[in-house]
């Protein structure tokens, strides 16, 4: 065991420095008897997928499965800047997923389980949707004995407002200039509310904490550095939360946006089969009726943004292509600096 482990850290010691983008974690699942090995980089967790990809690997026995884990943005620089042979790009921010394929860094994949996805939830037969996981508010239940937990956006700016000396420096949101998926929750609330900027010049003013993902805030939320965290995947708050009381989720009554993890099978591929494979069995009807319990991952087929009307699920399409302009991004991130950091 020892000896695996350590060959294990040399190659991804190695990994880290074949390529200038950012390695967060690296796994190797060797298979008992391999045959062919499938290289994923993804956003998601390790321990998130883990049961996903230990699933896959007995259903497609002599399959190794070489996992890394990195932000979404460099996620986006692996496959656009440095064209790193990956089989297939998992990522949670769906604008910059929609621009690989766009840009003709993905390649078409047409199965029985594809066809079964709604056309909001593909995109050109490159792109696939599989889960449908909703943005929260996360509130520390320490920070918030005695005060009333607001319900949408209008009553977050009034309490911030009100309490100032609760919340200086106790608040946490994506750092949107590194976060794909901070940018794009952020850019979809510009579009949602007329509240957005307000809340975020109230943030600014109380040293708002900023942060690259998800698993970070909660973290500072659990540990007490911070009293909340806005926009977080709720999805981990959730998985978090099975095991470990002390905060509340709250989903806006005003609006919930809901975004959609996605895959895709890069254009250069070495195993296009193999990621073809993962992407079936991510759709499975197994997998699917499995997703949540067993990762606390929301399936994309529960129809939840059918049946609830606060939900606002961002859809497939050319129209995410709109705030990756860069005239429109450079506009709105100086107008979310000059709010957030008021220097």
């Amino acid at each position: 065991m020892r000896i695996t482990l350590f060959a294990i850290g040399l190659i991804f010691t190695a990994l880290k420095a074949s390529f200038a983008f950012e390695i967060e974690d690296h796994r190797i699942y060797t298979a008992p008897m391999p045959t062919q090995t499938i290289r994923v980089i993804s956003t998601a967790d390790i321990a998130a997928f883990d049961p996903l990809i230990r699933t896959f690997q007995s259903i497609n026995q002599g399959i190794t499965v070489d996992y890394t884990v990195a932000s979404s943005a460099e996620v986006m620089a692996a496959i656009y800047d440095e064209g790193v042979p990956f089989d297939l790009v998992i990522s949670s921010a769906m604008d910059l997923q929609t621009k690989l394929a766009n840009d003709g860094f993905a390649q078409q994949y047409v199965s029985p389980q594809t066809v079964q996805l709604p056309a909001w939830a593909q995109w050109q037969e490159q792109l696939f949707s599989f889960t449908q996981e909703p943005a929260a508010l996360v509130v520390s239940d320490t920070f918030f004995a005695g005060l009333e937990i607001p319900k949408n956006r209008e009553q977050l700016i009034d309490l911030l407002r009100a309490h100032p000396e609760v919340f200086d420096q106790r608040i946490g949101t994506y750092d949107v200039r590194t976060s794909g998926l901070g940018y794009l929750f952020a850019t979809q609330d510009s579009r949602n509310t007329d509240s957005f900027w307000r809340l975020t010049e109230v943030m600014g003013r109380l040293n708002t904490r900023l942060y690259c993902c998800s698993g970070a805030m909660i973290d500072d939320v659990y540990q007490g550095r911070l009293a909340l965290a806005y926009n977080v995947l709720g999805s981990y708050a959730e998985n978090r939360l099975a095991y470990e009381p002390g905060i509340t989720i709250v989903p806006m009554q005003d609006y919930v946006t809901v975004m959609m993890r996605t895959a895709f099978i890069p254009r250069n591929a070495q195993n296009p089969d193999v990621a073809g494979r993962m992407i079936d069995f991510l759709l499975s009807k197994p997998t699917q009726e499995n997703l949540a319990e067993t990762t606390g991952l929301p399936p994309v087929f529960d129809g939840a943004s059918d049946k609830q009307k606060a939900l606002r699920p961002i859809r497939l399409g050319p129209g995410l292509l709109v705030f990756l302009d860069r005239l429109k991004r450079q506009a709105f991130l100086r107008n979310w600096e000059n709010s957030i950091r008021q220097e």
